[in-house]
């Protein structure tokens, strides 16, 4: 038996805390639960055999709460290639206290979630400089403008001794020029300009190859080292032991030049991965950086920084908002396309509330503050995807596991390679280089073309331009995982009220069965009720007489039927037809009901003490877009389902106008779990919902998309998040999730095809028949292109916009 204490976030009650004890103790293998509503934890005795810690957790997050683990964000030097991704993982994960682990290649951060009552961040940094890797205090532009800037000093230095090496080199190997130097001068001039290159420019690959070594590990690395040493010492060798050897030919420029075009490689690829977060770097760019605070009737301009809530700020037209808060004064339009991706200006008063970042375009306006800091909108919105980009997709599991053999296989090749032209190929097909040199071209070839980083980085940096991108839109895409299940939905559940309809229901037809004015009389009746029914009927009656309806002299709700009420000295009754049993037109009035009914309305009948006076119905209407959304889903092979708790006539005739042919009505809210979970024959399931009132059923879900998130968008629940309150989201964000996942098979396919024939080719599978044996520079190009070919192609992302977009 095993005891882990699991912090739990979003309990807020008793009945909260008893509802996750309950559903943990309800599982096989579970023998004890103790939930602690005071510090919010889940203690839990359990059998590993039976049951798993991600099954503990899941069961937490379908009961409408989260794991609430400690999380760090550590931004990591020295990690190159797959190899020191999972090596810097596997060290770190195998400390107590440690719940998960994610590295990514792509943005060079470590995510780490942690039990705080064991572990603090000074511990978990002293675990990564124990893996052989530095975390840096630097962050975003700071650490990418020192990298790069030590990059190309390097570059610079290697340039300038190595092409000289490559020059002399030629000249003095292929021509007669010698400028009357005997060849061990040669050499030795050779051996003076190469040996800063190898040890000072080519220090890092040194270094990488010792922190994998005491990780158990080899990397990329790795194989640079070895390459580049096996050219250099062989050389140096023949420099200054020349006796030795038959062939005396040196490969001082194979080392120097390999060198030179890896780290261009490496400065090419870190500019391409710069390029894959700008959408990250611009939302971070939104925040203004002072305010117009009003403090005892002036106006004083303050750091954003030393804003404090409730704090009055003043905002002209063009200028951005501060942080989030509530208008007090003024109306004005706002600029929020660089947060929810809304293009049109949002019409704004006294009441509405703001998000920091955006523009006043044409009113001046006074906000209280409400949010500050990491609770505004906007600094969720960069921390999510900041988390989104740290991720990893299932799919990389794949190249995982490839790149955890990948460089101890191609060292093995490239030794295998070295013997065959060693002791048989040269006397089989000969060569002018002779039987060593020709040998050790073929190995160093065979070490420097391979190229793990290609696997590695093909799935991140598609991640991190694809939620980058969504989050231009204004979609919120938690995690690698979410993105890629997204990509691959089959069954798409929507909850009717307030994600296919608009949730505030309105008359739709008024049928009076005589002279009376049915709509002044239930008007007036339902002055006394707060029902939603009861505003969609006054709200009509506003809008067409232009005044207000009169008060009823008597009130009385009648639950479950409607109401009775006193008007003009008269009762009357309105709501269901069983009000109206045994009266005067009846039988009309039923007909009417079972008609409107059909059409997806409710109706409502009026009466007095004697007879029908009439029917009211109203509906729910079906928002801008619903109908399109359904439409291409289908056109897109994704089954739409509609899940509500009305009676099947109404949901049915619902269905029918948005074009879905899949219900499941009358359907309870405690109930519509299970009705997600009966769709997962279908294959992968997401749910939309208001990330509220659905929140188990979409954590439930294969995929959980909240819809018009707004300024709430830490909806744990969800898997995806809308800021906009606009269906067609939906369908964007299943094609930007599918774009991105075909971007990354082509990446996987590029990288994997790329070495098995380069490889080969390097080996020298063509000598025989063609005599082309790849030069090792050769190599090293290729090599140093691989990496940013994988980046440049999912930058190509960038240029994308979701189809359904282009037609809004």
């Amino acid at each position: 038996m095993e005891t882990v204490k699991i912090p739990v976030g979003g309990m807020k009650c008793v009945s909260c805390s008893a509802a996750v004890e309950e559903s943990l103790s309800a599982l096989d293998g579970v023998s004890e639960v103790s939930v602690n509503l005071g510090n919010n934890t889940a203690t839990v005795r359990y059998e590993p055999s039976k049951i798993t810690l991600e099954d503990l957790e899941e069961t937490i997050r379908r009961t409408g709460y989260y794991p609430a683990w400690s999380r760090l964000r550590l931004t990591v030097k020295g990690m190159d290639c797959p190899s020191c991704v999972q090596g810097l993982e596997e060290s770190v994960r195998s400390k107590e206290g440690i719940r998960s682990v994610s590295a990514n290649l792509g943005t060079g951060v470590l995510q780490v979630e942690f039990d705080e009552s064991v572990l603090d961040q000074q511990m978990i940094e002293s675990f990564v400089r124990s893996a052989g890797f530095e975390p840096v205090s630097a962050e975003g532009e700071d650490l990418y403008a020192r990298e790069m800037r030590e990059q190309r000093r390097l570059i610079l230095i290697a340039a300038v001794l190595g092409i000289p090496v490559f020059v002399l080199s030629m000249l003095f190997g292929m021509t007669d020029i010698n400028f009357g130097l005997d060849i061990r001068t040669q050499h030795f001039i050779l051996f003076l300009l190469t040996t800063p290159v190898q040890l000072y420019c080519g220090k890092q690959f040194y270094v990488g190859t010792l922190a994998a070594i005491r990780s158990r590990r080899a990397n990329m690395d790795t194989l640079i080292a070895i390459g580049t040493t096996a050219a250099y010492v062989y050389s140096t060798a023949v420099t200054f032991l020349p006796q030795f050897f038959v062939d005396t030919h040196v490969y001082f420029e194979s080392a120097a030049m390999i060198i030179l075009l890896i780290l261009i490689g490496k400065y090419l690829e870190m500019y391409a991965r710069h390029g894959t977060t700008e959408a990250l770097r611009r939302l971070m760019e939104l925040q203004p950086r002072s305010a117009t605070v009003l403090r005892e009737g002036k106006e004083v301009i303050v750091a954003v920084e030393d804003l404090k809530l409730d704090d009055l700020v003043l905002i002209r037209p063009g200028g951005q908002i501060p942080a989030d808060g509530v208008i007090v004064d003024g109306r004005t339009s706002v600029d929020e396309s660089m947060v929810t991706g809304e293009s049109i200006p949002s019409f704004k008063e006294v009441g509405d509330e703001v998000i920091g970042g955006t523009i006043n375009v044409n009113g001046t306006i006074t906000v209280r503050v409400t949010r500050l800091g990491k609770e505004t909108v906007l600094s969720q919105i960069v921390q999510m995807v900041e988390d989104a980009q740290a991720s990893k997709a299932p799919i990389q599991r794949i190249a995982d596991r490839v790149s955890a053999y990948f460089v101890p296989i191609v060292v093995l090749a490239a030794l295998a390679a070295f013997v065959f032209w060693f002791a048989v190929g040269f006397d089989i097909y000969g060569s002018e280089l002779g039987r060593l040199p020709m040998a050790l071209m073929v190995f160093i070839s065979v070490l420097v073309i391979s190229c793990p980083c290609a696997l590695g980085l093909a799935t991140p940096t598609a991640i991190m331009v694809g939620t980058g991108k969504g989050a231009e839109y204004g979609i919120l895409i938690r995690d690698g995982a979410a993105l890629e299940k997204a990509g691959n939905i089959n069954v798409i559940a929507f909850d009717k009220t307030g994600t296919l309809t608009v949730g505030e229901p309105f008359v739709t037809d008024v049928i009076p069965y005589g002279d009376e004015d049915i709509l002044r009389i239930a008007a007036s009746g339902e002055k006394g009720s707060e029902h939603p029914v009861a505003e969609a009927v006054i709200r009509k009656y506003r809008e067409e007489r232009g005044e207000e309806p009169l008060d009823p002299e008597d009130f009385q709700a009648d639950p479950g039927r409607g109401l009775l009420f006193r008007l003009d000295g008269k009762e009357f009754f309105f709501g269901s037809l069983s009000l109206a049993e045994g009266k005067e037109g009846e039988a009309d009035a039923a007909k009417d009901v079972v008609s409107l009914a059909s059409m997806g309305r409710t109706p409502m009948v009026l009466s007095d003490e004697h007879r029908v006076l009439g029917v009211i119905a109203v509906a729910d209407r079906i928002k801008d877009g619903a109908v399109e959304t359904i439409r291409t889903l289908r056109d897109m092979g994704i089954e739409a389902v509609m899940i509500t708790g009305d009676r099947r006539e109404t949901a049915e005739a619902i269905a029918a106008e948005l074009g879905i042919s899949r219900v499941l009505a009358e359907v309870l809210p405690a109930d519509k779990v299970d009705a997600v979970r009966s769709l997962s024959e279908s294959g992968v399931v997401a749910m939309v919902g208001d990330g509220i009132n659905d929140a188990p059923a979409l954590a439930v879900a294969d995929v959980g998309i909240a819809m018009g998130g707004g300024t709430d968008v830490a909806i744990e629940t969800a898997d995806i998040i809308l800021i906009r309150d606009d269906i067609r989201d939906v369908v964007a964000t299943v094609q930007l999730s599918r774009r991105s996942l075909r971007k990354i098979c082509e990446n996987l396919f590029f990288a994997f095809v790329y070495n098995v024939v380069c490889i080969p080719l390097a080996a020298g599978i063509l000598y025989p028949s063609m005599g082309i044996l790849l030069p090792p520079i050769v190599a090293a190009a290729a090599m140093a292109m691989s990496d940013a070919s994988v980046i440049g192609n999912a930058l190509l992302l960038k240029r994308y916009s979701p189809e359904i977009r282009q037609t809004v």
